[in-house]
Parts: structure tokens; C-alpha cells; sequence
């Protein structure tokens, strides 16, 4: 049986895989440092280990370049080492793109505040910058990344045959993760997460995390996610201990990799 939100309840019985909670820190760079160490010890003290993830912005907004802070490179390796998983999250996570077609645009304007970088990229273009992104951070990190996951959860056409192209082994939206090699879908349903732009998509963003804490129960797997912006709004961070108090009262902390075995959703 499945639910208005595309949750496979049946799939939750108590003789299933442990229920997994799944959690990660976007837009990582240089250009947020101070936020992402704050979320980084905020996650750590509620799962007890690094086992979360961090979704890595290679030249954030342009301003930002990876390649030349040598102290933030040394935290990411330090990082790593540690257990955290590393994802390539765009180029620069900005939308420079000219979108074509009514819901692309849509998408566009509404849903992220022009940060959708792979919305509108040709496969060629796209390919590049996952291509530069990944060997960037794995040149610093001296290790594999774990996958892909395009700035504001949006792909387009174009980015998503370039993620088959690529050979990421994992990749995510705002209801799913897959795995771009062969299709499979890893885990359903909505991730849990935040929004600091504005006073209506903050109380939007703290109420849907109130009810998630009991509607997303039934998940196989529970997605939480934060961003930098998180932490200047003492709301969303009491929503985010919360939510993650209940996750690891009711789940395992577990990796994205986990997913690639066995029964994943």
C-alpha cells in the first residue's frame, strides 16, 4: 500500500531491513566554513559518530574556489578520514541557465532562489562540471566520492543522462535515491529539510518537519538534511534537534552507501 506521499507502507513491517536514518550537510565549502562546522557538531553530538554526509560545492557561487583554501581542504580530508561520506554537489550552484519550457522555469523561479545550476544544462556541460567536481574532491580527500546530488535537488534532461555518463554510483532528489548505473531506486520518499530565505518558507519548513517526525515513520529509509543557512534562525535549529532526536530514538544511523546492499529501501 502506498500513501499520498509515495511512502511504500507495506514495505515497513518489523520483519524487514532496520529502519536507516540518513543525514547530510549541503552546500559545504569555504564560503559557509563557520556554519558547516557548527551543523558538523551539531549532527555528531545526535548520531554519536560521522556517519552523515557532506555535499560539497567546488566554486560556490563563484566566490568560493575549493582548489585554493588549503585549510578548508585539510577539514574535508580530516573529514573523510573520519567517515563522512563526500557527494559532488554542482560547480557553483548557481543557475546561469536559459530555461526552456513553462515547468522548467517554473521550477526555475519557485522552487530554489536561482541556485538550480543543473536544471537547464546540456548533458555535455553537465558531464563537465560532475567530471571536474569529482576529481577535485577526490584529489583532496585521496578517496572515492560517494555520488552526485545536483544543487536544489534538480536535474534536468541533460544532467541526468550525464550522471549515467559520469558512473556515479549514487544520487538523490527531493523524493528518491537511486543509482545512476543500471536505474535502481535505492529509497522513497521526502526528505526532511529546511528553509531559511524567507518568514513563509521557514514556518512552511518547520511545520512540515513537526509532522514528519511521526508521518514519515514507516519509512525504510528517513532523509534529514541542513544547510548553513540553518543556523541563524534559532527555530529551524530547535526543528533540527528535534527531528533528529526522534530519528535516533527510532532508527539506525546508517551511510548512503548502505543502500547499494541488500533490500535498500
Amino acid at each position: 500500500m502506498t500513501d499520498a506521499a509515495g511512502i511504500d507502507a507495506s514495505r515497513a513491517d518489523a520483519g524487514a531491513v532496520p529502519r536507516r536514518l540518513l543525514a547530510s550537510i549541503h552546500d559545504v565549502g569555504p564560503l559557509f566554513e563557520d556554519q558547516v562546522d557548527q551543523l558538523a557538531d551539531r549532527i555528531e553530538r545526535h548520531l554519536g559518530s560521522p556517519r552523515y554526509a557532506m555535499l560539497v560545492v567546488p566554486d560556490h557561487w563563484g566566490e568560493a574556489p575549493l582548489a585554493g583554501a588549503r585549510a578548508f581542504q585539510a577539514k574535508l580530508r580530516a573529514w573523510s578520514e573520519s567517515g563522512v561520506e563526500m557527494f559532488v554537489h554542482g560547480w557553483t550552484h548557481r543557475d546561469d541557465s536559459v530555461h526552456q519550457g513553462s515547468a522548467a522555469r517554473f521550477k526555475a523561479r519557485r522552487m530554489t532562489a536561482g541556485e538550480g545550476e543543473f536544471l537547464g544544462l546540456g548533458r555535455t556541460e553537465a558531464l563537465r562540471r560532475m567530471v571536474a567536481g569529482r576529481q577535485l574532491l577526490e584529489d583532496i580527500t585521496g578517496r572515492p566520492v560517494a555520488g552526485f546530488i545536483a544543487p536544489a535537488w534538480l536535474y534536468g534532461y541533460g544532467a541526468r543522462g550525464a550522471l549515467g555518463d559520469a558512473g556515479f554510483a549514487i544520487a538523490e532528489d527531493h523524493m528518491r535515491v537511486w543509482s545512476p548505473v543500471g536505474g535502481a531506486v535505492l529509497a522513497r520518499g521526502p526528505v526532511v529539510t529546511w528553509a531559511s530565505r524567507s518568514t513563509r518558507r521557514i514556518r512552511s519548513s518547520l511545520g512540515f518537519a513537526a509532522v514528519a517526525r511521526t508521518a514519515l515513520r514507516p519509512l525504510h529509509t528517513l532523509r534529514v538534511a541542513v544547510h548553513p543557512g540553518d543556523t541563524g534562525v534559532p527555530a529551524l535549529l530547535a526543528s533540527i534537534d528535534a527531528t533528529l532526536s526522534a530519528a535516533c530514538r527510532q532508527r539506525r544511523v546508517a551511510r548512503y552507501a548502505d543502500l547499494l546492499v541488500g533490500d535498500a529501501q
